[in-house]
């Protein structure tokens, strides 16, 4: 019998898959159920179907897995609001997932096993982490996130994985006379900020960001990561894997700001060279005027696939693409251009396994990889991998 929307069905939850949700299956069609947990069995109310899969939310656990918590956000349930996937889930069972993901990824892309560490930050609760927001307004006015796979907005009065900052604020208690989404920000000095579209609403113009002995001025509109320490711990992860000496030639892509650019410099010198490449036009102003007087950091304003080819005997690689990871143009230039290590900075592991597998096939090695969990209550997970030419 095949399933329709709105259908209830009592279902065994299976393993994880990428995106938050366990897999199930019903008569042979598999089913991802979002509010499951590995183990249980839960009525499952159909949401959403296409030519291949069912989707739906375990709306009653019939044989509950001793993994389980009570969600502390009251909005975190089937039918609410789609920002978190796993506040049902104990944080030390949320991790184990995470690598769980990260394994079978590169087990079925890459066709390797890996064992990653995964690391994690304070706050230990998973909670009052995110210090950027992207806010939907209702049409009475309210913020509030979607629902899952739906256009439904549900308003809120708090956000549990928001900083305190955020919460505090006028946001989620003002009546908005705006269509379309608001962007908050808080930055490390605990100056917030709310646009819409790039446009100022009130707050600090500039963010002022402080990483280690970095300081980096940041328009909102700029990407910056949301973890309050994401920085700081990526930071670390790749200035200890790249592996830099006096002299060396860095390219930076899809550098941002130049989070990792600015450090990486003072470790070059002045005999070597950092080149940031990123095509949007917010973050290459914040770089333009931030660097201006640092000789030995040269910026590129455009795509990597056009910029790439310009630079020279490159000795260091850092990459943090999009989540659709690198295109076959600029993985090939990356090759062509031999450099002695690479270090790859993902937000997602499929396109990282993906990624692999092409530097294995052509003289790399997998040095390390580990997973940062700088999503906590999500299912979306950081990677560092470190390659080194054989």
């Amino acid at each position: 019998m095949n399933l329709n929307i709105g259908d209830i069905v009592t279902l065994n939850i299976g393993k994880i898959a990428h995106g938050g949700h366990f897999i199930s299956r019903h008569n042979n069609q598999v089913v991802f159920v979002r509010h499951g947990i590995s183990g249980e069995i839960a009525k499952v109310k159909i949401t959403s179907i296409n030519s291949k899969l069912a989707f739906g939310d375990a709306v009653e656990i019939l044989k509950i897995s001793k993994d389980r918590v009570k969600p502390p956000c009251k909005y975190s349930k089937p039918g609410g609001c789609g920002g978190c996937d796993f506040q049902h889930i104990s944080s030390e069972i949320q991790k184990k997932l995470k690598k769980n993901i990260i394994q079978d990824q590169f087990n079925r892309i890459t066709k390797i096993n890996i064992d990653p560490d995964i690391i994690s930050t304070e706050p230990a609760t998973g909670l009052h982490w995110r210090s950027r927001l992207d806010l939907a307004i209702s049409n009475n006015g309210k913020t509030g996130f979607y629902s899952h796979r739906s256009s439904k907005i549900i308003e809120i009065d708090e956000c549990l994985i928001a900083v305190e900052k955020i919460n505090h604020s006028e946001v989620f208690s003002k009546h908005w006379n705006v269509e379309g989404k608001l962007s908050v920000s808080v930055s490390s000095e605990n100056e917030i900020n709310v646009n819409q579209l790039g446009k100022n609403i009130s707050g600090a113009h500039e963010l002022k960001e402080v990483v280690e002995d970095n300081t980096y001025i940041v328009s909102p509109q700029s990407f910056w990561q949301s973890h309050k320490n994401a920085p700081r711990l990526l930071l670390e992860q790749v200035i200890k894997y790249a592996d830099i000496t006096l002299g060396d030639k860095i390219c930076d892509l899809y550098g941002g700001v130049g989070l990792f650019t600015s450090p990486m410099s003072k470790l070059t010198g002045e005999e070597g060279e950092v080149h940031l490449i990123e095509r949007d036009n917010d973050c290459i102003k914040d770089a333009k005027k931030m660097f201006q007087n640092k000789k030995n950091i040269i910026i590129h304003h455009g795509k990597v696939e056009q910029k790439l080819g310009r630079v020279k005997n490159i000795d260091i690689v850092i990459l943090d693409p999009p989540r659709n990871g690198v295109s076959k143009q600029v993985i090939n230039q990356i090759i062509e251009k031999k450099p002695k290590s690479i270090v790859y900075v993902s937000c997602n592991p499929a396109s990282l396994a993906r990624d692999t597998r092409i530097l294995l096939d052509n003289n790399y090695i997998l040095n390390s990889i580990i997973g940062l969990d700088l999503f906590p209550m999500t299912h979306h997970i950081e990677c560092v991998a470190s390659f080194k030419i054989e």
